[in-house]
């Protein structure tokens, strides 16, 4: 890491230091920035929905602004400075956190039977992106300031070296001269090192998920003794550069909490119910019949939940000292005291005042009550400030210690619908509008978390580089709120796209009394066939049909069974096409959490089971956040992470035999670590396997036929993708890439002899 202490060891020194004045916050920085931010909010949203995953976008959106302005400069312009680059990332960051929040939950109301309105759709991602950036405000002082040295904000980190190493001529000139690294002599190296990393992440991704050379995922399952155990591992760059990033010992528990999911729980449950042959609830087939996977989304998922719920609140509860010192540095913002305070504070240190933080907020929760297309209460909007808070902080404080990549923001948003939905049972509230209402709080607090990890990432950045904090509030404000606009009706037409028509049961008829939605006409190619207009109703019993949404005529008679795109199950049109359908598995488990609660079906014994390992393991000692991230994600996250912490933990053991004459203590000894060159090229291999994976999800809505070509010559030619080795042969370039990370750690490469004597 650049980031140095000053000559008496007190405070950390920023790349530009705090009384250089550099171009920042910049009209073309902002525009591009927003611009950037909706087109990987774009390609983030089509991946959430097949896949439930995302990366995140600040550094890709880095290396591309970094590459935008130094051809304009060529061509005649004016070069960025990094802090205007810096405004690009961050405003630029905030689509791809929405996009996850909205892919999560929105298709949830589907799943639920009611439409997917793009009013409720865009409000519910501009007033949680809103209001999760307004809640990290405030925090900014307590975890990324205070805490700078125990939170690494991989990402942040990761896109600050980016930043530094692309750096104008200007911005060197002002660099901080305590920094060495940022010398001429080394800026060099530097650049060589995160591009070098970036090129090697992105062709490794491309080969290996655009042209199918390797499998992306191997995986062994065991038979008896350990029937139902398996081991997996998503073989990709820019999870082994976070892994590398956050270290070993994060690493290490991430990868326990999936062994215990994977080869303790999953095994158990299979061995006692091998000799069922009626299905144990939540499951709907025997255990038997069920795989791994079958076995974690009916039962683990909602330990994990339970564990990740339990862990984040210890968490919150363990920081609330510091949170309240940050809280009451930023409440002495108000009066004409705090006004000459604020003038008076260096660049680096002037956020936006909490009397704006705090009238955003009101403002947003007015808005909230005001929407009528929420159906929310006193309550919901009660429920959004506390858990907005709550999740916002864990999200952060997660994302520093284990990254935005594995940060388990659907497990924070199954929490808040397991406590919203336990409190409107309580109270009495049941049926179609506290569906509505649930997913409305699920939705928003979801976004908030979702993009408060992400501002503490960007806010981290600034931090490292020198920005103005004020300055990257309002970029990101600005570009969430950009994000928020084009990401609801873009979800409406990828929905709309690969929705089918099914002629509905004949005889089917609408009893007297029911509700219908407004005109509407057919959407897709079937309206070429049918351009009669129609109106929607629910039915919600299986009487005389399956339940659903239908279109009738005018006489109430149901034409049309409409099956969505977005969680159908028909994959073919009455005329034989074929419609690829978008599967958004973290939207299904969260219509179940609400459909169980309220009608009184969750499994509440296996939420309690995954609080009670987030207690055993603090009874223990070991933290227990990062322990049920791993018991929720798959094994096949927190394994690449592993091994990268494990190349960390290798790189660093040889760094401290080199140094051991020094007699460095732990802290030197990690500051050391951080300035390695493995951490460069860790920063490039998560920008390269980024860009290369949203790319990838972004062409494959538009050369679907070629990907499926591809995917059928490798399934049954390429013995790295199909064959019968092919699980062990894909392991080979991903252990190639881990070696060339080690080496260059190692400084055998790039080395820059930062670190030696």
């Amino acid at each position: 890491m650049a980031l140095e202490t000053s000559p008496n060891g007190s405070k950390p020194q920023p790349y530009i230091p705090a009384c250089v004045h550099l171009r920042e916050f910049t009209p073309r920085a902002l525009i591009l920035g927003t611009l950037l931010g909706m087109v990987f909010g774009a390609s983030s949203l089509y991946l959430v929905l097949k896949v439930g995953l995302t990366v995140s976008a600040s550094i890709p959106v880095a290396v591309i602004s970094l590459g935008l302005f130094r051809l304009w400069s060529k061509m005649g312009g004016r070069d960025a400075t990094i802090l205007e680059n810096n405004i690009v990332q961050t405003a630029g960051s905030a689509g791809e956190s929405i996009a996850f929040g909205l892919g999560v939950t929105m298709p949830a109301i589907m799943i639920l039977g009611f439409d997917l309105e793009i009013a409720r759709v865009m409000l519910v991602g501009l007033l949680g992106g809103l209001l999760g950036i307004l809640m990290m405000i405030p925090l900014r002082r307590a975890l990324i300031v205070q805490q700078h040295g125990e939170l690494k904000y991989p990402e942040g980190t990761a896109c600050a070296e980016v930043l530094k190493a692309g750096a104008d001529h200007e911005s060197r000139a002002h660099a901080n001269t305590t920094d060495l690294e940022s010398s001429a002599a080394q800026a060099a190296p530097k650049a060589v090192t995160i591009f070098a990393g970036f090129g090697l992440g992105l062709v490794y991704k491309a080969l290996m998920s655009a042209f199918k050379l390797w499998k992306d995922t191997p995986e062994k399952v065991f038979g008896v003794p350990l029937k139902g155990g398996s081991v997996s591992a998503e073989i990709s760059p820019e999870l082994l550069g976070v892994g590398y990033i956050i270290g070993p010992r994060i690493s290490c528990i991430m990868a326990a909490g999936g062994v215990l999911s994977y080869l303790v729980l999953i095994p158990l449950i299979s061995f006692f119910g091998e000799g069922m042959s009626t299905p144990v609830a939540p499951g709907t087939v025997p255990i038997k019949d069920m795989d791994p996977n079958g076995i974690r989304g009916a039962y683990i998922l909602y330990i994990g939940a339970g564990a990740v719920a339990a862990g984040g609140i210890i968490s919150l509860f363990r920081s609330l000292p510091v949170i309240w010192h940050g809280l009451r540095t930023g409440l002495a913002d108000f009066g004409a005291a705090a006004a000459r305070s604020r003038a008076a504070a260096v660049r680096t240190d002037r956020d936006l005042s909490m009397k704006f933080v705090l009238i955003g907020c009101v403002v947003v929760i007015l808005g909230i009550l005001a929407a009528r297309t929420l159906e929310m209460n006193i309550i919901g909007a009660l429920l959004i400030v506390i858990f907005g808070f709550l999740f916002v902080t864990v999200s952060s404080r997660l994302t520093g210690e284990i990254g935005s990549s594995s940060n388990p923001i659907s497990g924070m948003t199954v929490a808040t619908l397991l406590l919203t939905c336990l409190i409107f049972l309580v109270l009495g509230k049941t049926g179609g509008a506290a569906y509505v209402t649930a997913l409305s709080v699920g939705g928003i607090v979801c976004i908030a978390a979702s993009n408060g990890g992400t501002t503490s990432q960007d806010l981290k950045t600034g931090f490292l580089v020198g920005a103005t904090p004020k300055f990257q509030q309002i970029a990101i404000l600005i570009g969430a709120a950009a994000s928020a606009l084009v990401l609801g009706p873009i979800l409406l037409a990828l929905n709309q796209t690969a929705t089918v028509y099914i002629p509905a049961t004949p005889g089917l008829v609408a009893p007297a009394g029911a509700h219908f939605g407004p005109p509407e006409t057919l959407s897709g190619p079937q309206f070429k066939t049918d351009s009669h207009q129609y109106r929607a109703w629910h039915k919600t019993s299986n009487e005389g049909g399956p339940a659903g949404r239908y279109l009738v005529n005018d006489q109430g008679t149901a034409v049309y069974l409409v099956d969505p795109g977005i969680n159908g199950a028909h994959k073919v049109r009455p005329d034989g096409t074929e419609v690829r359908k978008f599967d958004a598995p973290k939207a299904t488990l969260m219509s179940y959490i609400i459909k169980g609660i309220l009608d009184r079906e969750l499994p509440w014994a296996l939420v309690l089971f995954g609080v009670m390992i987030s207690l055993v393991l603090e009874l223990s000692g070991i933290p227990s956040l990062a322990f049920a991230v791993g018991v929720y994600l798959p094994i096949s996250s927190s394994l690449p992470v592993f091994a990268g912490g494990v190349v960390r933990w290798l790189v660093d053991r040889g760094l401290r035999g080199r140094l051991a004459h020094r007699k460095l203590d732990e802290a030197q000894l990690a500051a050391e670590s951080d300035r390695s060159p493995g951490v460069l090229l860790a920063s490039g291999y998560i920008a390269g396997g980024a860009i290369a994976g949203i790319l990838i999800a972004f062409m494959a809505g538009v050369l679907g036929d070629l990907d499926a070509r591809i995917t059928q010559w490798a399934t049954s030619s390429n013995p790295f993708f199909g064959g019968p080795n092919a699980d062990a042969l894909a392991l080979l370039p991903f252990l190639a890439l881990a070696a060339f990370l080690f080496l260059v750690g190692r400084e055998k490469f790039f080395g820059n002899n930062s670190s030696k004597s």
